[in-house]
């Protein structure tokens, strides 16, 4: 498959892999990598620059082939500052392929990741921010619709509607995000302008992931309307698993409590060590509404060939009827 995106990347096939913490590691971005797409290291699981330069030559070592790191700009009670510029000097120290920025915009980086060769791509759920993108240089934009797992946009779009309408706006490239779990979604992507496509929860469900089994069954059993949003009350809405867990926050919401009561349920050790521990009811997991499209675990070799596969007799198929 040949797009802009290939191209701009040096990658076989259109498909990259979105931030997850605690998830997006190096051994999961060198097989993702190694299958032709886009692996993803998650900054935001390191506590220092020089933690975050060891993953990435650790997945040197499994791969010679481009991956990516996640940076988000969230104000965090773990990571300063000084850490955050010190993720962006490594990124650019050990050339990277690409940043995939979340949250504020990246501008006082974006200048030495383009110096460094590194290309910069901000994660975006409406139109005007992708246009901002694209003044400040970026070059290129992940369009995630409502559907998606983590903190969807509050403007709710989703990705049907969302995609065209930054294709149409902005000259950058789109890599479409959001509901997206096999050959159909990277097909209906495609058709409708974008790239690429960007993926995260489907990526839980490979065999190089290391969440624990119990978590990747759950992902099988469950349905696309199996996910609730949760935080709307603090004005940061996320996208999470149904469970006793998250009940446990939509009442407390409901009840009107302020942020530091929620607070303990949703820290990032908790969801780590959940994870690890397979307890299915223990944190807010932030999937998406593509858990209805997940329907066994697989080698991200597996999944990549298959979308490629899945998209190429859909395109085809549709192409017929003409």
């Amino acid at each position: 498959m040949h797009t802009r995106i290939t191209d701009m990347l040096g990658i076989e096939k259109p498909i990259i892999c979105g931030g997850m913490l605690w998830l997006a590691t190096p051994e999961l971005a060198a097989a993702i990598s190694n299958a032709g797409g886009l692996g993803n290291i998650t900054a935001a699981n390191y506590n220092s620059g020089e933690e975050l330069r060891a993953a990435i030559r650790k997945a040197k070592e499994l791969t010679n082939r481009p991956f990516g790191i996640n940076i988000t700009l969230l104000p965090s009670l773990r990571l300063s500052d000084q850490i955050l510029d010190d993720f962006f000097v490594v990124c650019c120290e050990e050339e990277v392929a690409a940043v995939e920025v979340s949250a504020k915009f990246a501008v006082k980086y974006i200048d030495q990741l383009h110096e460094a060769g590194v290309r910069v791509f901000h994660k975006v759920g409406s139109v005007r921010h992708a246009l901002i993108a694209e003044g400040l240089g970026y070059d290129g934009v992940f369009a995630v619709g409502f559907e998606v797992g983590g903190h969807p946009l509050d403007d709710d779009v989703t990705s049907l509607i969302l995609w065209p309408r930054v294709v149409e706006s902005v000259k950058i490239p789109v890599v479409a995000a959001g509901g997206i779990a096999d050959g159909r979604g990277l097909a209906a992507a495609l058709t409708l302008g974008a790239e690429g496509v960007m993926m995260a929860t489907r990526f839980i469900n490979t065999n190089e992931c290391h969440a624990h089994p119990n978590i990747k069954n759950e992902l099988i059993k469950r349905q696309e309307m199996d996910t609730t949003l949760i935080d709307k009350s603090f004005n940061l809405q996320g996208r999470a698993l149904k469970n006793a867990l998250v009940d446990q926050i939509l009442d407390l919401e409901e009840k009107g409590a302020k942020f530091e009561e929620v607070f303990p349920l949703l820290t990032g050790q908790r969801v780590k060590q959940a994870w690890i521990s397979g307890d299915v009811d223990e944190a807010a997991f932030m999937v998406g509404q593509s858990i209805g499209l997940i329907k066994n675990v697989v080698s991200c070799q597996q999944l990549l060939d298959d979308m490629v596969s899945e998209a190429e007799a859909a395109i085809k198929r549709v192409s017929g009827l003409f």
